[in-house]
């Protein structure tokens, strides 16, 4: 009898290592993912049409800033955040050498307060030009030295320069700030992006609610995240009326080819937005107001100059031809190291605002404010205890999720956006019972599989993981030696399946283009199954995979007849409870599926689910 264990032992033994040999061989070339994924968004980005006429473009602008804030910004509860009553407290005004400095506070949406910086001249009189000064990923927030010295300028040239405090930086660098955490108020059905847009709206609220703000003579300008900002403000509040971003942005389709400098985080790569804009377009759409991009040659983080630039130019130029309004569209190169919006930029900023609202008057070279610069201690603006995060907004959300009712197969194929992949598949080799695959999916995704054991077995199993197929090879040798056909692969985003470089911008991009991470995964499933050609049993190692493979046994019950869930979350709530983020968990912030969607209510629409530690 011990004889006949050990053999035993010794055959599981040499069975699991032959299916760690099997699964461990690569199927693509390493920069295979990469590049799909590549190819894929870049191909799928709107093109900017130009009309016959500038009527016919302005038409179309006014159509594209309304459906941007309609569909994109303003979803769900956002929209009432946008009509909340907003609240302003001043505090103590600080004397400087030529204006003065006013503390501020105010909401942003409900219950989030914003620290605030209003630099006036010291002499004011009449109407002046105001200057919104959006801050991007410094730290130091509203304390940057070189933002503090800019608005110094600003107003000792006789202009009001207001500056806000950025969530995640300054005094909002906790956690629960980080952008990371944005996409949390998405899988609630509200737009996350609301929030740094009403930022953005409300600060130009207080700004031109000044008794001396002149609403015709209106700027925005920022560096990186702050670039960003002006241009999405600029592009889709006409209330601004001339604009300087700086680094902060690039068509989609560059991001795609540039994806170690330029994808951008959360609110830079909202889901949808590409349904209905690129930032071509909303670079376009500014026109005939006074535009100018300044980008750096020597960039290390993004946006370089050589090949941001001259796409956003391009299509722009020719709206602004259609204007007659040549002379306001410019640019400047920065040569200066890093990523940076260096005194030269900023010479360019003060000879814009001279030569569009001070009727070319005035001296452009910066005046020396070093000594002027305050410390964060001495900025620092006292905000409420309990103020609103990205976080707290989501758990309040979420309070009554999902909504009641029955939802269906149809409502969950659409929060999904799961598309229907085709199969193509292509064998590699195979040996001793076992084939190597190349599933090709939709013209544009590969999927590697490793088949063990016969298609006349009486039970498929698809195998797959958080860890990718290589790390299964107990579960495969156990399923093969139950007499399974076992057919372990790795979907999109996991095993070697996995996107090389910034992998969940990429699936953020995704989710831009109107797709979800979360319905491709599904969908790959999904496609297996049905070219396995018997009812599948599933199963899905790890919380992400578990919860694709429990949409796609949803969305596909006749291809698949069982889903055996290994360490699934049993709620989404879990995602909000445990403070999940993006950059770690990309899929499971589809938006608007815990509005709909619990994991129950998904499981009600499969054949057969079963959950285990």
């Amino acid at each position: 009898m011990t004889r006949l264990l050990l053999v035993c032992l010794s055959l599981a033994a040499q069975s699991t290592e032959d299916a760690k040999r099997w699964l461990e061989q690569p199927l693509l070339d390493p920069k295979q993912p990469q590049l799909e994924v590549q190819v894929y968004t870049a191909s799928r980005v709107p093109p900017v049409s130009i009309p016959a006429s500038a009527v016919e473009w302005d038409r179309y602008a006014t159509r594209l800033r309304r459906d941007m804030l309609d569909r994109i910004v303003f979803r769900g509860e956002a929209a009432r955040w946008r009509t909340a009553a907003r609240k302003v407290e001043w505090l103590d005004t600080q004397p400087g050498q030529g204006y003065r400095l006013r503390r501020l506070r105010f909401e942003a949406v409900p219950g989030l307060w914003i620290p605030a910086l209003l630099y006036e001249p010291e002499q004011l009189e009449g109407k002046v030009p105001v200057v919104l000064n959006v801050n991007g990923h410094e730290r130091t927030g509203i304390s940057t030295p070189y933002i503090q010295v800019r608005c110094i300028n600003l107003a000792r040239r006789g202009m009001l320069a207001f500056n806000a405090e950025w969530l995640g930086r300054g005094q909002f660098t906790s956690e629960d700030y980080s952008h990371a955490r944005m996409p949390q108020i998405d899988l609630t059905g509200a737009s996350g992006l609301a929030v740094f847009y009403l930022l953005m709206e409300r600060s130009l609220d207080v700004l031109l609610s000044h008794e001396n703000a002149d609403p015709n003579r209106v700027a925005v300008t920022g560096l990186s995240g702050g670039g960003w900002q002006t241009t999405f403000i600029s592009s889709l509040d006409t209330r601004v009326k001339l604009s300087v971003p700086v680094a902060g942005h690039s068509s989609f389709v560059t991001r795609a080819q540039w994806p170690e400098l330029d994808l951008g985080d959360s609110e830079q790569t909202p889901s949808d937005m590409a349904t209905v804009a690129d930032y071509l377009h909303l670079t376009a759409i500014t026109a005939p107001r006074p535009l100018m991009l300044i980008n750096n040659a020597k960039d290390n983080c993004c946006f370089r100059a050589d090949y941001a630039m001259g796409p956003l130019l391009q299509t722009a130029r020719q709206v602004y031809a259609l204007h007659g309004a040549h002379d306001k569209l410019r640019y400047y190169i920065n040569h200066g190291n890093g990523h940076n919006y260096d005194q030269d930029s900023r010479e360019e900023l003060y000879r814009l605002l001279g030569d569009e609202f001070l009727g070319g008057r005035g001296e452009y070279k910066e005046i020396s404010a070093d000594a002027e610069v305050r410390t964060a201690d001495q900025l620092r603006i006292p905000l409420p205890e309990n103020n609103a995060t990205f976080h707290s907004l989501a758990l309040a959300l979420s309070r009554d999720l999902p909504r009641a009712g029955e939802p269906t197969r149809e409502q969950l194929a659409a929060l999904l956006r799961a598309p229907q992949l085709g199969v193509d598949a292509r064998e590699v080799k195979r040996d001793a019972g076992v084939i190597w695959w190349r599933l090709r999916m939709g013209g544009a995704w590969t999927v590697p599989a490793v088949e063990i054991g016969p298609r006349s077995a009486g039970r498929t199993v698809l195998l797959f993981g958080d860890a990718g197929r290589k790390n299964l090879a107990t579960e495969a040798a156990r399923l093969a030696g139950q007499g399974s056909r076992v057919i372990a692969f790795d979907t999109f985003y996991f095993g070697e399946s996995k996107i090389a470089t910034r992998d969940y911008l990429f699936a953020l991009l995704v989710a831009a283009l109107g797709e979800r991470p979360l319905g491709l995964q599904a969908s790959q499933i999904a496609a297996v199954a049905r070219w396995a050609g018997q009812p599948v049993t599933l199963e899905a190692h790890g919380r992400r995979l578990s919860l694709a493979a429990l949409a796609a046994a949803a969305l596909e019950p006749k291809a698949i007849a069982a889903a055996h869930l290994h360490g699934s979350m049993r709620s989404l709530r879990e995602i909000l409870d445990e403070n999940l983020t993006v950059d770690k968990h990309p899929e499971l912030f589809c938006f608007g599926l815990l509005e709909q969607f619990d994991i129950p209510q998904i499981a009600l629409l499969a054949s057969s689910v079963s959950f285990s530690e």
